[in-house]
């Protein structure tokens, strides 16, 4: 999910964090078990969705290169989402070729029935979305999901249960929650999670267009997870580009996730140290204004 920007405690406690904790080490990314190890102030995630596919080896091999933390990788369903693209084959296939922590995103709705796949495939964080525990049941692929779906978590022992395997297999959970989904609904399960992922696009295709009222679920979750002292890091996944980063990471986030800002252009390499460098600035930045005060 990429580009441009418009004008526009449960089940997975204890022992889910002892289980992440080795594979947060190991990526640099601060665990469920409060582990936090030297890690940059901006952590960049490419989107393997804006790669070339026919050439994916050559393209994760190259934007390697630039070191990035994560490689993201987008399974879509095409039921809870209007587009089709990778399942765990795939998946696998990537980990054989990349030394980089894999971040899946599934945008799917069973994800209790499919969770095992992608851990045997390789997955170093899985992040699902809040709405599989409600009734929301998907959309029909020429329905674009730009209007509310009124709905509540009505499976929350599902949540639980999902972050609960997730850290038994030593991977690290993430939530995701959508542009039209309230982080108030993502409450209780906040303790138990690595990381919450914010959609700053509709789900299903790169290429969109950054939604800005991302920014302030972003600054929420940072509000929250200060005055909680929680240690899940805050991720943000759509229309991410140099502009955007800044915003972003003003508002709290430490994970960007970006595509076609970075695989869509000339040199993907420069573009991912651009995305990079702004982040940075802007952390900095924040870090001077804290320090102020």
């Amino acid at each position: 999910m990429t580009d441009d920007m418009t004008t526009s405690a449960g089940a997975a406690g204890a022992a889910g964090a002892a289980g992440a904790a080795g594979v947060a080490g190991a990526a640099g990314v601060a665990g469920a078990a409060g582990v936090a190890p030297s890690k940059p102030a901006v952590q960049i995630a490419p989107s393997l969705l804006s790669a070339d596919f026919t050439n994916l080896a050559r393209d994760i091999l190259m934007i390697e290169q630039g070191h990035p933390e994560w490689l993201h990788v987008d399974v879509m369903d095409g039921h809870f989402v209007p587009n089709l693209t990778i399942g765990p084959p795939v998946v696998r296939a990537i980990k054989q070729v990349s030394s980089t922590p894999l971040d899946v995103h599934l945008m799917i709705s069973n994800v209790a029935e499919q969770l095992d796949w992608y851990i045997d495939a390789g997955a170093d964080l899985i992040t699902f979305h809040i709405e599989c525990a409600s009734d929301y049941q998907g959309i029909e692929p020429a329905q674009p999901l730009t209007s509310a779906t009124a709905f509540e978590i009505t499976r929350p022992e599902l949540i639980f249960s999902i972050i609960e395997r997730l850290h038994q297999a030593r991977c690290l959970a993430g939530l995701v929650i959508n542009p039209l989904t309230p982080v108030e609904l993502a409450l209780p399960f906040l303790g138990s999670l690595d990381l919450v992922l914010v959609m700053s696009v509709h789900p299903g295709f790169g290429g969109q267009s950054f939604i800005e009222s991302a920014l302030d679920k972003l600054s929420l979750l940072a509000e929250i997870k200060r005055a909680q002292n929680l240690d899940y890091i805050i991720e943000v996944d759509g229309g991410i580009n140099t502009q955007t980063a800044r915003l972003a990471v003003a508002h709290g986030v430490e994970l960007l996730v970006a595509g076609n800002a970075i695989f869509a252009q000339p040199d993907p390499l420069a573009a991912m140290a651009e995305i990079r460098a702004a982040a940075e600035a802007a952390a900095a930045e924040l870090t001077a204004n804290d320090d102020s005060h």
